[in-house]
């Protein structure tokens, strides 16, 4: 089958969805000019500053399009690509970008508090602080898991190293420009673009490579980029979260842009199996781990983190919720088709050369490479293609650590805010101390490398956090009378799935734990302490979202 025909029927039904649904729901939940957003009312010139959206755009889809979408659909791909495919098309249109524009719109009508404050006012106190302490675990995990992932990509491609440094320069003079100088937007955006390209040609003359071994290396990038993730989370975000989200994601719509030409004009033969064997060794069975292992490329919890958290106290207007939040989402979905279309042009025996057997998977590397090949049918060399792509996954997951860092700070202040607080609440408070003891645990896993003896769990923990967004949604707009079927049903298959998945991690683990204890063979890999560690936290997972299910009926109950 035509990989270029699959890339245009995606095209088409996200633009549909945008265009009806989109609005459907803007209807359904009623935005207006009329109310006035948190940046408005609560304007401090540090989280809470408007932006036009265009730029916000820019922040939203810089924070939410890591690596994740990349990583999960070409990671996926061996159980066939319709599977796949259609899980990415209606996962993004009516759970996805319909859970990150709700979220968003929550948010925005809380005073731009978290989904964990919108659970307290609706749910309880208890929901809260269940909500907030799981969320800012979760945030660790992300902070720890890109601090590796960029560190090591320093690392390996020093080039990106001097341009990363470079263009965080540049989204610094590019703040001042738009906020202080009042440039146009369309003039700095034009400039800042060129420089943009110029950084990234003066990275490949002049790579950062520091004279000892790649593990010594590593540390030292590691904690150069803790340095700047503690920055990056006190300054305004007008100088440099906003500047830089916006930047960057011209640098990704360029490598959509230049894909999709390059997809059309190549228009390669999908060489992947339509369908594949229901159970895949190593992954497991097509439900629920298909849908969880596709993770943000279909709907993501940390997005809602994102909307509730910095895009909310930005926007400038309810109606730019809908280009946001819901647009945001669709393109982060075309993201997921071209990776999973970078994954399946290829013969089964060539992608498992990305994933073999006892190795390291590498699906970046998978993503770059077929990237390359289609800006190569543009006229542009293979290996700057490759280059500028491994450049704009690097800038997404710096930019998504930056935000995680900013999130993790909001969520430990509002667990530990009061209306009278005394000196030690005030203390934990303060932007300084929350963005600190966010970063150090976050800094001490990615230090150690033992993050991943839990990441196994941190699809499911990801999944786990949009179905408790969708949950606070419900019941907000059930407690207003508002029909709320479009955050209703997609909960309820999120709860499926992700209940489900944590199910089979329990089984797989308790097997283990208990295959070893009877001396019987277990993987070499095996590791009695992290294995009985992920059974401890998806049981912990489970039992969170039990609880608040049943805070959320006895919420409800009151007052029907």
């Amino acid at each position: 089958m035509s990989s270029a025909l699959i890339l245009i029927i995606a095209i088409t039904c996200f633009i549909l969805a945008y265009i009806f649904y989109g609005r459907y729901l803007s209807n359904k939940i009623g935005l207006t000019l009329e109310n006035k957003t948190p940046c408005h009312t609560m304007k401090d010139g540090i989280d809470y500053v408007p932006a036009k959206w265009p730029v916000l755009l820019g922040h939203h889809f810089a924070s939410i399009a890591g690596a994740a979408p990349i990583i999960g659909p070409i990671t996926a791909a061996v159980f066939g690509w319709i599977p796949v495919f259609l899980w990415i098309i209606f996962g993004n249109v009516f759970m996805g970008a319909a859970h990150d524009f709700a979220s968003l719109v929550a948010s925005a009508r809380h005073k731009g508090r978290s989904i964990g404050k919108v659970i307290e006012e609706h749910i309880g106190v208890h929901g809260k602080i269940l909500f907030l302490i799981f969320a800012w675990f979760t945030l660790v995990l992300v902070v720890a898991a890109f601090v590796i992932l960029v560190a090591k990509t320093f690392v390996s491609a020093p080039e990106v190293s001097t341009a990363s440094i470079l263009f965080i320069m540049l989204a610094v003079v590019f703040g001042f420009s738009i906020y202080r100088m009042k440039t146009k937007l369309w003039v700095s955006t034009l400039i800042g673009v060129t420089l943009l390209i110029l950084c990234i040609w003066v990275g490949n003359q002049f790579p950062i490579v520091f004279p000892t071994t790649e593990a010594t290396a590593q540390v030292i990038w590691t904690c150069i980029i803790l340095g700047y993730i503690f920055i990056a989370s006190v300054t305004p975000v007008w100088i440099l979260l906003q500047p830089r989200d916006y930047l960057n994601s011209n640098l990704l719509y360029l490598v959509l842009i230049f894909s999709f030409f390059g997809i059309l004009i190549a228009n390669p033969t999908i060489q992947f199996p339509a369908f594949s064997k229901f159970v895949q060794p190593g992954l497991g069975s097509l439900f629920p781990i298909l849908f969880v292992t596709v993770a943000c490329g279909a709907i993501s919890g940390f997005h809602s983190l994102v909307a509730s958290g910095t895009t909310s106290k930005q926007l400038n207007c309810e109606l730019d919720a809908r280009q946001v939040g819901y647009g945001g989402m669709l393109i982060e979905g075309l993201l997921a088709v071209i990776a999973l279309i970078t994954a399946i042009v290829l013969l089964p025996s060539e992608y498992q050369v990305f994933f073999p057997k006892g190795g390291n998977a590498n699906p970046i590397t998978l993503f770059a490479n077929g990237v390359g090949g289609f800006i190569s049918k543009l006229g542009i060399p293979a290996k700057i293609g490759i280059i500028f792509a491994a450049m704009a996954v690097a800038e997404f997951a710096l930019t998504s650590l930056d935000t995680a860092t900013r999130l993790g700070r909001f969520t430990f202040q509002e667990f530990f805010r009061s209306e009278n607080p005394n000196p030690i609440r005030k203390f934990l408070t303060n932007r300084f101390t929350a963005t600190f003891f966010t970063i150090l645990p976050g800094g001490i896993l990615a230090l150690s490398g033992s993050y991943q003896a839990i990441w196994p769990i941190f699809g499911s923990a990801n999944q786990l956090l949009a179905a408790l967004a969708l949950l606070a949604v419900s019941v907000w707009l059930a407690k207003k009378h508002v029909k709320n079927h479009f955050v209703r049903y997609p909960m309820f298959i999120m709860f499926a799935i992700t209940l489900s998945a944590l199910v089979v991690l329990v089984t797989n683990k308790s097997k283990l734990i208990l295959r070893f204890l009877f001396r019987q063979p277990v993987p070499a890999s095996f590791n009695l302490i992290g294995t009985c560690f992920l059974l401890l936290v998806a049981l912990m997972l489970f039992a969170v979202a039990i609880s608040l299910v049943y805070q959320a009926v006895k919420s409800l109950k009151k007052v029907s």
